[in-house]
């Protein structure tokens, strides 16, 4: 049950107040303190949907009693009352945050009418924070699904970086080798963001013809070129309200590359075969493992499509630059695998952990998780250097 706590000095009144909205709020439990000291003893022990306080008290005032509660307690509505007042003490109160100020006498109806509103405003303010309690759960918990696992210097700096991009709506562009957790980098700046909520349309560039890339990302209209049966949106179309991922970028076509140009530009598409054009709002996250600098100097890439996309670049390194995060990857390749098969997680000594440490990864994240199956299917328990030895290819 929830509970109303009373601060007043004047007993005869207390008890007035106590009786009144006793009767009006039989749902709620009250507590009664008799200076302001005694008030904020209550408040620091328990948590009161309100407290409705006189302003002139011994030992700590009402107005020190707000100031000193809402200093540890932010979302405590107040309702101040006081004989004394002025136009300058009710102000001063407001401003402090209290909800209400009222005047002795005490009007009654004015009181109940404000200790029902203030009570309303609490449970609001109430439920909006066990939402966003939810909403920040719910985001740890996807995070956790993309979570980069190592503690290594250039780690803790990409992650840093991904802190502070992920709130806004700014475009990424990630580059690193394959198998570098690029995919990753991605999923974790749209799962932090505001947008975590809506979709995540992942567009790889490298494995979609040059013919169709245009129809896969700003959709067609039915009988726009042979096989165009129906309508169909596009990936830029189906992420709007989320995040559009674009890996390997640097694999798409100059045409399509100014196309997207033009997408980014004006936040509009136009589907292959129709004048129509469509709205969206999506965030763009693009990934290469190429040297756009390059590919610019070369003609392959468009300049002014990388200036759009690089307004923060993230660069991931190989897992040869990080090494120091194998031993935490190997533990969690192997309990993922073990919970994926049912089955009891494997260890490695320290001699396999050091062999894994001194191989070098050409395939990098990705090649490391298909070496720690191999061993865990293939090795002793637990593995050993000489597994290592026998069962991965130099």
């Amino acid at each position: 049950m929830q509970k109303i706590l009373i601060v007043e000095d004047e007993k005869a009144i207390s008890g007035v107040l106590h009786s009144i909205l006793s009767d009006e709020l039989p749902e709620y439990q009250f507590e009664i303190a008799e200076d302001g000291l005694e008030g904020f003893k209550f408040i620091e022990k328990e948590d009161f949907a309100l407290v409705i306080s006189d302003i002139k008290m011994p030992k700590i005032s009402g107005t020190e009693l707000l100031k000193q509660t809402l200093a540890i307690k932010p979302e405590t509505t107040f309702i101040m009352i006081s004989g004394h007042a002025d136009i300058d003490t009710a102000v001063g109160c407001l401003r402090e945050g209290a909800y209400d100020f009222i005047s002795k006498p005490i009007d009654i109806n004015r009181l109940i009418t404000s200790v029902k509103n203030a009570l309303d405003k609490g449970n609001l303010q109430k439920a909006n924070t066990n939402l966003k309690q939810e909403n920040s759960q719910l985001k740890k918990k996807v995070n956790k699904k993309y979570q980069m696992i190592g503690q290594s210097p250039a780690l803790k700096k990409i992650q840093e970086i991904i802190d502070k991009v992920a709130v806004s709506d700014a475009r990424v562009l990630v580059t690193g080798p394959n198998g570098a957790g690029k995919e990753l980098v991605a999923h974790a700046i749209h799962s932090q963001s505001e947008r975590s909520r809506g979709p995540m349309i992942e567009v790889n560039c490298a494995a979609i013809p040059s013919e169709l890339i245009e129809s896969e990302l700003f959709g067609h209209v039915k009988g726009s070129f042979t096989g165009a049966i129906k309508d169909k949106s596009g990936k830029f179309e189906q992420a709007t309200g989320g995040t559009i991922f674009l890996d390997e970028i640097g694999d798409m076509s100059l045409v399509a590359q100014a196309k997207v140009l033009r997408a980014l530009q004006e936040s509009k598409v136009s589907p292959v075969g129709s004048d129509k054009e469509i709205k969206v709002d999506v965030r763009v996250i693009a990934a290469t493992n190429k040297n756009l600098a390059k590919e610019i100097e070369q003609g392959k890439f468009r300049e002014d499509l990388y200036h759009r996309l690089s307004v923060i670049e993230i660069s991931v390194p190989s897992l040869n630059d990080r090494a120091e995060d194998i031993p935490l990857l190997v533990e969690h390749f192997t309990n993922s695998i073990a919970s994926e098969n049912g089955s009891a997680a494997k260890k490695f000594d320290d001699k396999a952990i050091k062999s894994l440490q001194q191989y070098d990864w050409t395939g990098n994240i990705r090649e490391l998780r298909n070496v720690v199956e191999r061993l865990i299917i293939l090795g002793a328990d637990p593995v050993t250097a000489d597994d290592v030895a026998s069962f991965v290819k130099k």
